[in-house]
């Protein structure tokens, strides 16, 4: 695997347990900061449409009130 540059959201602050991600070649790197051997990969292109539908309101079920 490439040397990947980890990055979180400015939302996570100082948060242990955040999502981290990355980006080399093709392919995007997601994973959890507190078990950073566990990593999903997916292209730019689903990780594009995934966060449209998140900015679109689609996933707000998934969020406790």
């Amino acid at each position: 695997m490439h040397q990947l540059n980890w990055q979180k959201s400015s939302f996570s602050s100082d948060q242990a347990n955040c999502v981290e991600i990355a980006s080399a070649g093709e392919l995007v790197y997601i994973r959890e900061s507190d078990d950073p051997t566990t990593v999903v990969t997916t292209t730019h292109a689903k990780l594009h449409a995934w966060i449209r539908g998140a900015k679109a309101g689609e996933f707000d079920h998934l969020i406790e009130p």
